[in-house]
């Protein structure tokens, strides 16, 4: 018997409603490469804003992840939040399952959108897309904030124990519940204090909604992240950077981020958000607004927002 109701899709219909109230609207823009990127966009470019760009990461689709951040920067941006290839409505027919690659096909949505300037927001696997873009579009993105994406991460890391599993695949179940119980052990993962009794045939409807498309595309986009990577190869991007963390956090932990400040020198600033973990976005939404407007909204994070002095 066919389910009649889906809670999932409820909240997407009312994130989507959302997003349309906050000034956006959903377009879908043909790269003629056989890629097709959905994105959305300002219903009404402002020129005296500046142009932002907010980059999902894996998990809950774009609207879940980045509602709550578009309704504290719409005021203040003109606010795009495109759907990496292979999730939401985006995919390719293409090989390729690289950052590069995604990074590229955000780029050129941007293009068609004729925004030249912009600042990039990526979280967790989105910064490392976020990173790429910096790094081949430098004349074109401003700024730079990533969030809790192990950019600096080697491929010999998975060998030396710096993350609770020990190979790509292991990585691949966890990142991409294909039940309740591996769901349930994700949520583990990213949250310091996982919400609890959450009910099976809750997370059974989550993961029919969200986690049932592209499975072995996106397989192939976490294997694509490790493979060959070594520091000593990753371009040191020079725009003004923000890095934000949970010091607990278990997808990458934190030691990557001290990496990546030391890697990307004093154009950089750190910050650790306590007693959070990959989800510090949903832990503590308010202290994570708060760092992010800062950075955004002035020439330079203020002194107070180094990790050092972070309670």
């Amino acid at each position: 018997m066919s389910k009649c109701f889906s809670l999932t899709a409820s909240r997407n219909w009312c994130l989507r409603s959302g997003f349309t109230r906050l000034g956006l609207r959903s377009t879908v823009t043909d790269l003629g490469d056989g890629t097709v990127m959905h994105c959305w966009v300002p219903k009404v470019r402002k020129p005296t804003r500046p142009d932002l760009v907010l980059i999902h990461g894996f998990g809950a689709n774009a609207l879940w992840q980045w509602y709550d951040t578009v309704r504290v920067l719409a005021p203040h941006f003109n606010v795009y939040v495109p759907d990496l290839v292979f999730f939401g409505e985006s995919f390719t027919t293409r090989p390729e399952r690289t950052e590069l690659f995604q990074a590229q096909c955000v780029k050129r949505v941007m293009d068609a959108n004729s925004v030249g300037k912009m600042i990039v927001v990526g979280l967790s696997y989105g910064g490392f897309v976020a990173h790429s873009m910096a790094a081949q579009f430098k004349e074109c993105v401003e700024k730079v904030v990533i969030m809790c994406a192990g950019v600096c991460l080697e491929e010999t890391d998975l060998k030396m124990r710096l993350f609770p599993v020990t190979d790509v695949e292991e990585a691949c179940n966890i990142l991409l519940p294909q039940t309740a119980e591996k769901m349930k052990e994700l949520v583990a993962y990213t949250f310091v204090k996982p919400p609890k009794g959450l009910p099976s045939c809750l997370l059974n409807d989550f993961i029919d909604e969200m986690c049932m498309q592209y499975v072995e595309e996106r397989r192939e986009l976490l294997r694509a992240i490790p493979k060959d990577r070594k520091l000593s190869n990753l371009p040191k991007i020079t725009q003004p950077t923000l890095i934000i963390w949970g010091d607990q956090d278990r997808i990458f932990p934190l030691e990557l981020a001290y990496r990546l400040k030391r890697h990307l020198g004093e154009n950089a600033e750190l910050v650790v958000i306590k007693n959070t973990g990959h989800a510090f976005i949903h832990e503590k939404p308010k202290e994570f607004h708060k760092h992010l407007k800062s950075f955004l909204l002035n020439s330079s994070v203020p002194p107070n927002a180094n990790h050092q002095n972070h309670k």
